[in-house]
């Protein structure tokens, strides 16, 4: 394919993006049918439970969603749960007839989320996700009789797109009603209930794939989710090793603020969390503004550090972000031959340089899928660098391949900084203390945005905090990140951490089905961060247009390993998404 804005478009791809536009409802619109969202709730519960239960889980779905209870079109569960009181009051006050599902039909929908407890209990292993999606996918059915299709798209619909990833015995045309719906909300819990969300994905004439293209059930909905299909590392045999002292075009100091400072654009460039720092955490920080006069004292924060990874205050060091104790590895340690492993976030190479020491790179490549081979990495080398889930590749390495690159003698450095973006922080090795070397990076300012207060955390063997913290000046974390890293440690914080990581994995899942739909992109498989990685022919032309429309993506061409064809764009909530992929398609239509 030709450069963008280098070359005539090709007619054919001109087409493509005329019939993208005719069906850009549904394919970077909201997912429920054009007559407005038809949302529709799976719940299992245990006999007995109350209805104000069941609404109090489906109100909070709901509001996860976007949505109210009016947007609510059917309560589906299992039909021999149907009668229960909690569950026929709850739909009576939601105004929504329940919808029973046997159990077969349940256990034939390949859950994203599977558990073993309903799987022995009922045959289905999520009755929450299998009913909101069989419940969905029954109103797109609807939908398309009342549309009168022709015989041949009806059948269409029963063509199941994922049959090798479904259980043998499932019945195909279950699956394949399952496969006309979109889970909006996965499996949420409380004590005695579970409640899920699924949508349904209206079909349209001349559509070239079914709907389930939007978010395949065989890769589940939200990556690396209990019983979600493991990510397995990409088989390779090397990747590129450069050790001489680079004085490359690779702007090592540009960071994606910059794409958005002094420009109103609508922000794909930061990945820091949107609507962030919630209302609790500015009342706690804005409460210690009170003690200012005295000088910070760090204790309870590090002991809260401490505890929340089960590890002794003499393990951790509290630093002003991740950056600054970049900064400090370069200045404190004794390192002879650094090695940073890319692409990856480029202050760490910076750092290095900055003190005169010469870094080797590895360059990971985008026919493995940019993922680590330990074996890259040269024997030699005393202090190694990686991050996890990498920026900007959105890649997580698997613990046991990082840890492998552990040695007697090696400083080994995880930037952490988007694993609390990852369900369950899987992957994570803060807290491991069994491998030598190892020097875990943390920070708080990209889920809880606090970037412009500068707070994050070092986890490591106690003398590698010994000597970081005499290379830090006095008093070197404020009073009021002191405070915000404490109030980050506790369990209500951990746990809206966690829900936003998994909102993160809904909303990222819809943006790399938008982007599927473009023939001119091409993105980074299995993404695991709040950010995606993609390549288009000419993405720094693509760039400037879509800065004239007003969004600002961040360039590529910075990390080394890339070039003027990539660029990363943070996940954003769903309306921006979709404003953003009309933003895209107009943008690669320019060059036309």
């Amino acid at each position: 394919m030709a450069p963008v804005g280098d070359a005539p478009c090709d007619p054919a791809a001109e087409e493509r993006h005329e019939e993208r536009a005719e069906r850009d409802d549904h394919c970077h619109g909201p997912l429920v049918p054009d007559r407005g969202p038809s949302a529709h709730l799976g719940v299992g519960a245990r006999p007995g439970t109350p209805v104000d239960e069941v609404l109090a889980l489906a109100d909070a779905v709901l509001r996860e969603a976007g949505l109210t209870r009016a947007d609510v079109r059917s309560l589906a569960t299992l039909d021999a749960r149907a009668p229960e009181p909690g569950l026929a009051g709850a739909a009576a006050l939601l105004g929504v007839p329940v919808r029973g599902f046997a159990a077969e039909e349940l256990a034939a929908v390949s859950v994203p989320h599977p558990s073993a407890l309903p799987l022995a209990a009922t045959g289905t292993a999520s009755v929450a996700e299998a009913a909101a999606l069989l419940a969905a996918a029954e109103a797109a059915l609807l939908v398309a009789e009342a549309a009168a299709l022709p015989a041949a798209e009806e059948a269409a619909l029963l063509v199941p797109a994922t049959e090798e990833a479904l259980p043998a015995a499932a019945d195909g045309a279950t699956r394949a009603r399952a496969e006309r719906a979109v889970l909006l909300v996965p499996k949420r819990k409380s004590p005695r209930v579970t409640c899920a969300l699924a949508a349904s994905v209206p079909f349209r004439p001349n559509e070239d794939a079914p709907g389930v293209r939007l978010l395949p059930l065989a890769h589940g909905y939200i990556a690396g989710e209990p019983g979600s299909p493991p990510t397995i590392p990409t088989p390779h045999t090397t990747a590129a090793m450069d050790m001489h002292t680079h004085t490359d075009a690779h702007d090592l100091r540009h960071h994606g603020d910059a794409e958005v400072r002094d420009d109103k654009l609508i922000d794909l460039a930061v990945n820091v969390r949107t609507n962030t720092p919630p209302d609790w955490l500015r009342e706690r920080i804005a409460d210690s503004l009170t003690g200012l006069a005295a000088y910070p004292d760090g204790r309870a924060a590090r002991a809260a550090v401490a505890e929340r990874h089960d590890l002794p205050s003499n393990r951790v060091l509290l630093t002003a972000g991740a950056a600054e104790a970049f900064v400090l590895l370069a200045r404190a340690l004794p390192v002879r031959r650094p090695v940073v492993v890319h692409p990856q976030f480029t202050e760490p190479e910076a750092a290095l340089r900055d003190v005169g020491h010469e870094v080797g790179r590895v360059l990971l490549r985008e026919e493995d899928g940019f993922r680590l081979d330990p074996a890259a990495v040269p024997e030699d080398a005393d202090l190694v660098v990686i991050g996890n889930p990498t920026n900007p590749t959105s890649v997580l390495h698997p613990a046991a391949s990082i840890a492998a690159l552990a040695r007697p003698g090696r400083i080994l450095v995880v930037d952490e900084a988007f694993i609390d973006a990852v369900p369950g922080e899987r992957e994570s090795l803060a807290g491991r203390t069994d491998v030598p070397g190892l020097v875990v990076l943390r920070s708080l300012t990209k889920t809880w945005g606090l970037a412009g207060l500068r707070i994050g955390y070092v986890l490591a063997e106690p003398d590698t905090v010994a000597a970081l913290e005499r290379a830090q000046p006095l008093w070197p974390v404020s009073t009021p990140a002191l405070v915000a890293a404490e109030a980050c440690m506790s369990r209500v914080a951990l746990a809206e951490a966690e829900h936003a990581a998994h909102r993160i994995g809904v909303e990222r899942a819809h943006l790399l089905a938008g982007l599927a739909e473009f023939d001119e992109v091409r993105t980074v498989e299995g993404s695991e961060g709040p950010f995606v990685l993609l390549r288009i022919d000419g993405a720094d032309v693509v760039r400037e247009r879509l800065r004239s429309l007003g969004f600002a993506a961040r360039r590529g061409d910075t990390f080394p390993g890339l070039d003027r064809n990539w660029l990363r764009l943070a996940v954003r909530d769903r309306a921006t998404t979709n404003r953003f992929l009309q933003a895209l398609d107009q943008a690669l239509l320019m060059g036309c």
